[in-house]
């Protein structure tokens, strides 16, 4: 599935139908496939996992015992279920450091972790209320909407989620887009500095300094090159201008999206998720690319808008 998605690009790309000069980044957090009720503290997923295991060690003696009390097909069907139960209780432990990792030393014992799929996580969803979710990313070219990157994580923050999408496009095409656009949530100094190596210039906000008289545009004398060049950019017509297409294409792809269904995922383990996301990038790219054939045979004359 990744690979075809390169493949679908690099299509459009032959065709002249997608540039990648300009693209723009936005995270989409979409609901697991578990409940809020599946989220258990260490205490509960040990005891869930011995009970799993004596289940098993039951059932298993049973078999020995009397293997014609029940039929082979009733008999394999007991034991995958218990079997499934104790791996995925035993998933959510191995997952457990990585939660209480992220909070603060006197709340570690309140870090929880699903029993259904235990790689998600809950997140501050665009309600205002929170859920059990996985925070998609799509990367979209702004001249042509089409989806040139697909990742996935279970930080309900877009913080730390530029790079690897940028290595991704580098990986997926030998090339960076020349513009880089995402919101305040990606944006960090190592970030920037990072696609500006890699020769992506990044636009994106500047925070308000805590200082109330100071320019956030001007160039501080802590700043790096590339950090300085990214303050003084963004306070320039120009960059506001080019910054406007982030909301108008990547926000629009996340809007169409959510509109075709994507409202939560079926499946549950961050590899399938992504797969799902893949599908859909996929679709939306075919539909896409007929939609700018279509454009291009209606202007034979003109340079594609």
């Amino acid at each position: 599935m990744d690979q075809q998605l390169t493949i679908s690009v690099a299509t459009l790309e032959q065709e002249g139908l997608v540039q990648m000069k300009r693209v723009a980044q936005d995270g989409i957090r979409i609901r697991a496939s578990a409940g809020a009720a599946s989220f258990r503290r260490k205490p509960a997923l040990e005891e869930l996992l011995a009970d799993a295991e004596e289940q098993l060690a039951i059932l298993r003696r049973e078999l020995e015992e009397d293997p014609s009390a029940t039929s082979k097909r009733e008999q394999a069907a007991k034991l995958r279920a218990v079997q499934e139960r104790k791996e995925r209780v035993e998933e959510a432990l191995r997952n457990l450091p990585q939660v209480e990792a992220k909070k603060k030393a006197g709340d570690r014992q309140k870090a929880r972790v699903s029993t259904t799929d235990p790689e998600a996580r809950v997140m501050k969803m665009g309600d205002g209320g929170f859920r059990p979710a996985f925070n998609g990313q799509f990367a979209t070219d702004t001249e042509s909407q089409v989806i040139v990157g697909v990742e996935v994580s279970n930080e309900g923050s877009d913080q730390g989620q530029m790079e690897p999408m940028l290595e991704q496009i580098a990986e997926r095409y030998e090339q960076v887009p020349d513009e880089y656009l995402v919101d305040g949530g990606f944006a960090n100094h190592d970030a920037i500095e990072s696609a500006s190596e890699r020769g992506s210039t990044v636009y994106a906000p500047i925070p308000k300094p805590k200082d109330a008289t100071r320019d956030p545009h001007t160039r501080l004398p802590t700043d790096s090159d590339d950090i300085g060049d990214w303050r003084e950019r963004m306070g320039t017509e120009e960059a506001k201008a080019i910054y406007k297409e982030r909301a108008a294409t990547a926000e629009c792809v996340n809007a169409i999206a959510r509109n075709r269904g994507l409202q939560q995922f079926r499946v549950r383990g961050r590899r399938k998720v992504k797969t799902v996301l893949l599908w859909y990038a996929l679709a939306h790219n075919m539909m896409r690319g007929i939609a700018l054939r279509l454009q291009r045979a209606a202007q034979p004359n003109c340079a594609m808008a």
